[in-house]
């Protein structure tokens, strides 16, 4: 930043029933306006949600969220208004977008920044010029970025597969879908909710903050102009914001009582902290979740900082990573439970094909039985069934 509920399951059944994704949803809109540049503001000095009140500790949620990682990203090119739609006719609970700015200051929805491997920019000769290389949080990229284009511009590229030998049967879906704007993604929440009767959780994750903040595209500042547009700024609105940064998310807990999630890896660490030398080990530590809880109501880890994998590949015992968020009084939601073999731990693939789908419901039975409170899911389907099947199991 420039300063800084249950569903049931009729959910499913209506996704099985449902007509094929409405085309009307996906359909060209309107160019957003420009946003506004963003104002400098003092640092806080104090974090807010470091007081007496602060809960001290917290039980697993009875009923762990499923939230759509990058939509219904194992079942159409991520990131796409036909992804988020799939994943709530899925039963997800939250979707994800995931937020880079244009060179006019909308937010859209994309992993990276950097879009040859998800849109089609190579087969547009008009673009060609724009292929650079740029560093991003310390690292060399050489591709095109959001932020060279114009909302009107990004809006004739179309999505494609990002893994496409993976997921061969996503790419018939290549060239179909635009890229969507936030606004886009909360309008499309909107129309589902009316249909479903049922609130839609949205989960946006900042990308590489401190970079868009460095060329002048805050992300932060636009994001909460957004949501406040909308009516989704209330403490008890079905949003919570992510972000692999520290910083921003400590600036945030000053301009927004909606709930925040501390993203962590399974190595390195925040890259606003670099300098500092503070890791993602760090912040999962007994003390690093004691602070998070100043700022922050939620961590992210990586599921194998939940559940670590031995010399083979095959998950272990439960580290004392959700324990000690609970005491410390945040939940943990954990990413990302993909169905395919190569992304399992070895002792729930099922045989030697790579990309065939493994027991990805016993590792979620597993990670609910850890005590986590959300997964992230490429499938939701899979996570909806398999926290439905754990939920019974306690009754």
């Amino acid at each position: 930043m420039t300063s800084r509920t249950s569903r049931t399951s009729t959910r499913a059944l209506l996704a099985l029933a449902s007509a094929p994704l409405a085309m009307t949803l996906l359909a060209p809109s309107a160019p957003a306006t420009a946003a506004p540049a963003p104002t400098e503001r003092p640092a806080p000095s104090v974090e807010k949600r470091a007081d007496a009140t602060k809960t001290t500790s917290v039980q697993q949620l009875r009923r762990p969220l499923v939230f759509g990682h990058r939509g219904a990203s194992g079942y159409r090119p991520e990131h796409t208004l036909a992804s988020y739609e799939l994943a709530i006719r899925l039963g997800a609970d939250y979707v994800e977008p995931d937020l880079v700015s244009t060179k006019d200051g909308v937010l859209v929805a994309r992993h990276e920044n950097e879009i040859g491997g998800t849109t089609d920019v190579a087969d547009h000769p008009e673009f060609a010029p724009r292929k650079t290389t740029k560093t991003i949080d310390g690292v060399a990229v050489t591709g095109w970025f959001t932020e060279d284009f114009t909302l009107a511009e990004l809006k004739t590229l179309r999505a494609k597969e990002r893994i496409p030998a993976t997921r061969p049967g996503n790419t018939r879906y290549d060239g179909r879908f635009e890229v969507p704007t936030l606004v886009e993604v909360i309008k499309l929440v909107r129309t589902w909710e009316r249909r479903l009767g049922t609130k839609i959780g949205i989960a946006p994750e900042t990308k590489h903050p401190t970079y868009f903040d460095s060329i002048g595209l805050s992300l932060e500042e636009p994001l909460l102009r957004t949501l406040h547009r909308f009516g989704l700024d209330k403490k008890k609105s079905k949003v919570v914001i992510q972000s692999f940064e520290v910083t921003n998310l400590r600036e945030l807990n000053y301009e927004t009582d909606l709930p925040l999630v501390q993203l962590t890896g399974a190595t390195g660490g925040p890259f606003d902290l670099k300098d500092e030398g503070t890791t993602y080990a760090d912040i999962v530590s007994r003390d690093g979740l004691k602070r998070v809880a100043r700022y922050a109501e939620w961590v992210g880890p990586d599921k194998a900082q939940v559940m670590p994998r031995n010399a083979a590949g095959a998950t272990t015992t439960p580290s004392a990573l959700v324990r000690d968020a609970h005491r410390a009084g945040v939940r943990v939601v954990v990413y990302t439970v993909r169905d395919e073999n190569q992304f399992l731990p070895t002792n729930f693939r099922v045989g030697t094909d790579p990309n065939a789908k493994g027991d990805v419901l016993g590792e979620l039975e597993q990670l609910f039985d850890a005590g986590v409170d959300g997964v992230f899911c490429d499938f939701p389907d899979s996570g909806v069934n398999a926290r439905d099947w754990w939920v019974a199991d306690q009754r």
